[in-house]
């Protein structure tokens, strides 16, 4: 599948200041708890042909926040990401499939040295430029993980019942590329 003819070949760098890396998980089986990472740093390069793109992503995890400082501590530590042994979370493509008007993005997910291929549901929202003459891309991206297939395992058992924290975490992704300069 060609490019948009919108869109430029070449490295695509992420703009983190206007991009999100979320994450949502069940906690006490009864609400959401919703995080996000702050500082990432990703290249997307875009072919000719969608399918030979690659995508390459690292997250710091320090850069951990859910608004709530006992919260980010307890994640940031040992029971989780232990982010002194850990500081980064990775990902690397390795397919990126046509879906219709929107795409899979196949890949390795690195999460406390353990490795497992995720897909993500991937969707180009548009390309612009904005008033600094900068080509920009518009994405989402979604998939679902278990927390336990990346060591991720800490728990608390409820009295009346079920877990803390839940297996499964929804990771939202809204990112914004720049263009590489022409």
């Amino acid at each position: 599948m060609a490019l948009p003819a919108d869109v430029t070949t070449g490295t695509w760098t992420l703009d983190n200041s206007h991009s999100e890396i979320g994450f949502t998980v069940r906690h006490a089986g009864i609400s959401k708890v919703r995080g996000q990472f702050k500082e990432a740093e990703a290249t997307l390069s875009l072919a000719e042909n969608v399918a030979d793109s690659k995508v390459n992503a690292t997250i710091k995890t320090a850069s951990f926040d859910s608004g709530d400082a006992n919260r980010d501590g307890h994640v940031r530590g040992e029971d989780f990401f232990d982010v002194e042994k850990f500081p980064e979370i990775s990902f690397v493509s390795n397919a990126i499939v046509p879906k219709g008007d929107a795409y899979e993005l196949q890949g390795d997910l690195t999460i406390k040295g353990v490795t497992r291929p995720v897909a993500l549901e991937t969707e180009l929202h548009g390309v612009a430029v904005d008033p600094f003459g900068n080509t920009r891309a518009g994405l989402t991206a979604e998939t679902t993980i278990s927390r336990k297939d990346f060591g991720l395992t800490w728990n608390a058992v409820l009295e009346a019942g079920g877990v803390l924290v839940s297996d499964k975490v929804a990771i939202n992704l809204e990112l914004a590329f720049i263009a590489p300069a022409a």
